[in-house]
């Protein structure tokens, strides 16, 4: 990967000529977004993220922290939080921003030597499995991860909405795709090309099977504006 959403990230907070990030994906078409929206303070949050950061307690880790907005939320309000990300652009960038406990690992490989009573994944956490038949090894990690009493926070969206009707209602879905939030995402910055990489957003009766499936209860917190949701995951008591 070359890394160039952390690249926006650094350039942003490094005054360093930031440009609009490039999105486009294999249901979509390009798409730009200001890497400014990745430095939005609490009131500027969607309701779902601050539900979260609401309900953030204890011991806490943010997976996929990108710019650490959340983080710095948190550490701000005094609560013990660790920051994770992959991009070591990004992860340099919230040292900048003072994040103080903040590494660049993925989360599939961190240590579970040390348990967290909250787990934060927000903007769209279930795109980090990248794809559906991925989504029991990730629980169960998330789930190694969780003290006894702990929580997982995840938000994703259902994209049923964005197909095609037939003339009975029914949505058209092409029979090349496993599931239908299944998404290849290409990223584009400053004339540069990321690798491809697979993306994934879960409906929240799949996400509540699959947690099921791996030992998890899961709970409908908030529904977002936009077919979007936060989810509690929590074990599940036998």
């Amino acid at each position: 990967m070359k890394d160039l959403i952390g690249k926006a990230i650094l350039d942003y907070q490094t005054n360093n000529a930031p440009e609009d990030i490039i999105t486009e994906t294999s249901l979509t078409e390009a798409d730009s977004m200001s890497v400014a929206y990745l430095f939005r303070d609490y009131s500027e949050m969607p309701k779902i993220e601050q539900k979260a950061l609401q309900m953030a307690k204890g011991k806490i880790l943010d997976v996929g922290c990108g710019a650490g907005s959340h983080s710095l939320y948190l550490q701000q309000k005094g609560l013990d939080v660790t920051a994770i990300d992959i991009s070591e652009h990004a992860v340099e960038a919230c040292k900048l921003r003072g994040l103080q406990n903040v590494s660049v690992q993925d989360v599939m490989t961190l240590s579970e030597a040390t348990q967290y009573d909250t787990i934060l994944l927000l903007m769209n956490g279930t795109g980090l499995a990248g794809k559906l038949n991925r989504i029991a090894a990730f629980l169960q990690k998330l789930k190694a991860l969780l003290t006894p009493g702990g929580q997982i926070l995840i938000d994703s969206s259902d994209i049923i909405y964005m197909f095609d009707e037939d003339e009975d209602g029914g949505k058209w879905i092409p029979s090349n795709v496993d599931y239908y939030g299944e998404l290849i995402f290409n990223v584009r910055y400053k004339g540069e090309q990321e690798d491809p990489f697979d993306w994934v957003y879960i409906d929240y009766n799949t996400l509540q099977n699959a947690a099921h499936a791996n030992g998890l209860q899961c709970e409908l917190l908030i529904e977002g504006e936009h077919y979007d949701y936060l989810a509690r995951l929590t074990h599940l008591k036998l």
